[in-house]
């Protein structure tokens, strides 16, 4: 304790050379004395880890010396003929190490079958359990599909439409309840099949994807993996930050950008939507960009006077560049199931929405959402989220996803 207040006294008078004020001599001296202590505890704890550290190494090896040269050998009395045998003996093989194969990497279809495994259970397990053992087609049957039908969201309209198909193709009687599977997948197929022209890039110089939808539905990763596939094909991208209500969206987007190597055109956070448009519009068109994909901040579909802030964008666009927005992408999240549906039918009518981006459909057992969104709305779907990798944002194929979704399991 003496020990202690002599050195409190000690950092008192050194404090008073430098200048402190009586008052507060004491009180620091106490604080650096504080951290001194807190150093000299420091200090011993990591003395200890080292010295823990080394206690938990394995000892060195042994040193090898080399072997002193052997004393010279007396000829050998053995007979030549002996020498030559083991002279043309064959070298012994070395031991090769086995290598373990590389993994087959995953084609389109098995991802879209991983992707789809939660509706595939839903849906295909449920009328493969439903139709097994059953011997004949009737009302009651129907019924159940039906029902298995709409739980997987394939809407009121589509269901009663499929299973209208299946009892007329029943209606002569001697059907097997087998047979309902084939029947089924290809009638999904043909609602599938939309009269729809296909994305063309080359459309517009540059080619103009506007990107809307509600918060939380994956529109600014949506965006960074098209970005990025856009690259890998050797397209200039230019992307536009016009989601400038959210916090750090902008942040969100120039992380995406400059994973992919694309250039973000960004203004202040509050700042006009239609100002990034047109900011975006213009340096797009003097970088000789192939494509332009404009964010837009999520909006809840209810809302008129957001609504009208979109049709606002649409303007400027059209007027910078001919024809722009060439294609205006609304991104649904799959896991909503008929609200995506409800949401998709407002934005078209609002915004002229010319296509679908469907993302967390592996994450989610209602994929039927997909067949009523094309079927009911006439809205193709052009993109789906099967997955979290960047890779994972595929283009949707009609015949790949139906038969993924009834592919039988082995």
């Amino acid at each position: 304790m003496e020990s202690i207040t002599r050195l409190l006294e000690w950092l008192s008078g050194l404090l008073a050379g430098l200048g402190v004020s009586p008052d507060y001599r004491g009180l620091g001296a106490m604080v650096l004395l504080y951290i001194f202590g807190i150093l000299v505890v420091l200090l011993v704890i990591i003395v200890l880890m080292r010295r823990r550290r080394r206690a938990e190494l394995p000892p060195p090896a042994p040193p090898v010396h080399e072997e002193s040269p052997a004393e010279p050998v007396a000829e050998s009395t053995a007979p030549v003929a002996v020498e030559e045998e083991v002279a043309a003996a064959p070298p012994l093989p070395r031991p090769v190490e086995a290598v373990p194969p590389l993994p087959a990497p995953i084609n389109l279809f098995e991802r879209m079958r991983v992707g789809l495994a939660k509706t595939q259970t839903a849906l295909v397990g449920r009328i493969d359990a439903l139709l097994g053992g059953r011997q004949g087609v009737d009302a009651e049957l129907l019924e159940e599909l039906e029902e298995i039908l709409i739980t997987a969201d394939f809407g009121m309209k589509i269901t009663q439409e499929l299973v209208g198909s299946l009892e007329k193709r029943c209606a002569g009687g001697n059907v097997a309840p087998s047979a309902l599977r084939g029947f089924l997948k290809e009638d999904i197929r043909q609602c599938l099949r939309l009269e729809a022209a296909p994305l063309d890039l080359a459309a517009g110089a540059p080619f103009v994807i506007m990107v809307v939808g509600v918060n939380g539905v994956g529109k600014t990763t949506t965006i960074g993996k098209l970005a990025r596939q856009f690259a890998a094909q050797g397209k200039k991208v230019v992307l536009g930050a016009g989601d400038t209500f959210r916090a750090a969206a902008a942040e969100q987007l120039a992380i995406w950008g400059e994973r992919a190597g694309v250039d973000v055109v960004r203004l202040a956070e509050g700042a006009d939507p239609a100002a990034v448009a047109f900011d975006a519009a213009k340096a797009a068109v003097a970088r000789g960009a192939d494509v332009l994909i404009l964010d837009t901040a999520g909006r809840l579909h209810t809302k008129v006077n957001l609504m009208e802030e979109l049709k606002k964008i649409r303007r400027v666009l059209s007027r910078e560049i001919p024809g722009a927005p060439h294609e205006t992408l609304l991104v649904l999240d799959a896991t909503t199931g008929q609200n995506a549906l409800v949401q998709a039918r407002l934005f078209r009518d609002a915004v002229e929405v010319s296509g679908i981006a469907l993302t967390k459909l592996d994450g989610t057992a209602k994929g039927g959402v997909v067949v009523a969104i094309g079927a009911e709305l006439g809205l193709p779907v052009r993109f789906v989220g099967i997955g979290e990798g960047v890779d994972d944002l595929r283009p949707f194929d009609a015949d790949l996803f139906v038969d993924a979704l009834f592919q039988q399991n082995v």
